[in-house]
């Protein structure tokens, strides 16, 4: 009995997990990959937060103005701008 749990399990290391090493390989390169009109899409959308970043920034600066004694959440945020953002510079 000892024999053949060693056996199954020798077995097992030997053809199971190769096999199923290559059964998700193979469904991961089936996988549909991002299109043009999905990168386009991704792209307008970044733009878009990129706007209402700005937006939200001078939101801030007219609060902090009216009110001194107020303190923004993110003051990194005031200093990123829209010119700043380039469509060809993408990961």
């Amino acid at each position: 009995m000892d024999d053949l749990l060693m056996w199954m399990g020798i077995l097992g290391i030997v053809v199971g997990l190769p096999w199923l090493l290559l059964h998700y390989i193979t469904k991961w390169k089936q996988a549909p990959s991002l299109t043009g009109e999905d990168e386009k899409l991704l792209d307008d959308l970044h733009y878009t937060a990129r706007r209402l970043e700005d937006r939200l920034a001078t939101i801030e600066r007219i609060i902090a103005a009216d009110h001194p004694d107020w303190k923004p959440l993110d003051p990194p945020a005031q200093e990123r701008r829209l010119e700043d953002y380039d469509v060809m510079r993408r990961n």
